[in-house]
């Protein structure tokens, strides 16, 4: 019996031993492939710090193609309409996909126009134990003044193993969470018109001060 324990206890070191490289391999590669495509934008961004002003189409299909291979921004918007998603056609649900992206886009082009140059720092990526197609990836913002302002995006595992970002927490508030608070107050407050909700999105994003939340966070 002592010698079937002891076999056991080694087999379970063994497979423990050969599972952790694999996880920790998994965990850098997600890493790679995050700094990989946050590097990339941030160039962009600051190479076309100026397109938004002369050409705010131009901006947004360069934005639309730089991220719509890492960022599931289908996905985000359904979250963020919530229960509210049944009661819209296929054509609203496409709709409120593009509003959500614009608002999204005029969000990152004005911040470009006020804030600093600035860098981004991908710290490290985590899987989640509980679900292998589940993780975060935690990076900071870091302006020429020297402010950092930490980040974390969550990610997970779509078709074909790529990894695609469904949601944005930043200095500990939920971005995801706040717009479907947002959506929820704009149906509450428009009586259940969910095209009305969807028609106005850009000027509810507009007024969503998250930098308040950020204060509260």
């Amino acid at each position: 019996m002592v010698l079937i324990r002891r076999s056991l206890l080694l087999v379970t070191l063994l497979m423990t031993a050969l599972t952790l490289p694999a996880q920790a391999s998994q965990e850098d590669e997600l890493r790679e492939y995050v700094d990989e495509n946050t590097q990339r934008l941030v160039d962009k961004l600051h190479d076309e710090k100026g397109l938004y002003d002369r050409d705010p189409q131009a901006f947004y299909k360069s934005m639309d193609e730089e991220l719509k291979d890492f960022v599931d921004f289908r996905r985000i918007a359904a979250r963020v309409m919530g229960r509210y998603a049944r009661q819209t056609s296929p054509e609203q649900r496409d709709e409120f996909v593009e509003k959500f992206k614009r608002s999204l886009f005029d969000s990152y082009a004005q911040a470009l126009v006020s804030a600093d140059d600035f860098t981004i720092e991908v710290k490290d990526a985590t899987i989640n134990p509980n679900n292998d197609q589940r993780a975060s990836v935690r990076m900071e913002v870091i302006t020429d003044s020297g402010s950092r302002y930490p980040v974390t995006y969550s990610m997970y595992e779509a078709d074909e193993g790529r990894w695609m970002m469904e949601n944005v927490i930043v200095e500990g508030v939920n971005i995801g969470l706040a717009f479907r608070d947002r959506f929820s107050q704009e149906m509450e407050k428009n009586g259940g018109e969910v095209q009305v909700v969807i028609e106005g999105w850009g000027d509810a994003v507009e007024s969503l001060n998250l930098e308040d939340e950020v204060d509260k966070s």
